[in-house]
């Protein structure tokens, strides 16, 4: 008698290693050396397109999956890089705080109960008050590796 190996469907919990890896191949996320995560498909922790890739893989599989630029984490929206004023920043947090390009600074949601964070991509000259930030998931419009070893299906 043969049992089934059990396959990847929506809903399954995983157990796994991966190593998610950017455009440059340089490791993101990376479980491979440390404890393996556990997962639910659908419930928000890998992005819709990882797990579509996912589906029908058996437990066991170890393999890699090229994810094409925006497929991961959508496309770059231009209209996510925007001016703030600095004052602005300030009134929200710690009103002697400095920043740098390529700092990523926690924004609060208009409500308080939340935060997003934005990239400092250019500071406004001397005197002016302003800086351009990119709210884009740093991951847009990149090409994404994904190597991924199912340990457990259930």
């Amino acid at each position: 008698m043969t049992t089934a190996v059990p396959t990847v469907v929506p809903g399954s919990f995983l157990t796994l290693h991966y190593r998610l890896a950017g455009p440059d191949g340089g490791d993101i996320v990376n479980t491979f050396a440390d404890k393996p995560a556990t997962l639910s498909l659908g419930s928000g922790e890998l992005s819709p397109a990882l797990e579509a890739r996912m589906l029908g893989l058996q437990e066991g599989t170890r393999t890699v999956i090229q994810l094409d630029p925006g497929e991961a984490f959508g496309p770059r929206n231009p209209e996510l890089v925007q001016r703030v004023a600095l004052s602005l920043l300030r009134k929200l947090g710690d009103m002697n705080e400095t920043w740098d390009v390529g700092d990523v600074v926690q924004f609060p949601t208009p409500d308080g109960q939340g935060a997003f964070a934005g990239v400092l991509r250019e500071m406004g000259p001397a005197g002016e008050d302003w800086a351009v930030f990119d709210f884009n998931h740093p991951l847009a419009g990149q090409t994404v590796t994904f190597e991924v070893q199912l340990i457990g299906v259930l």
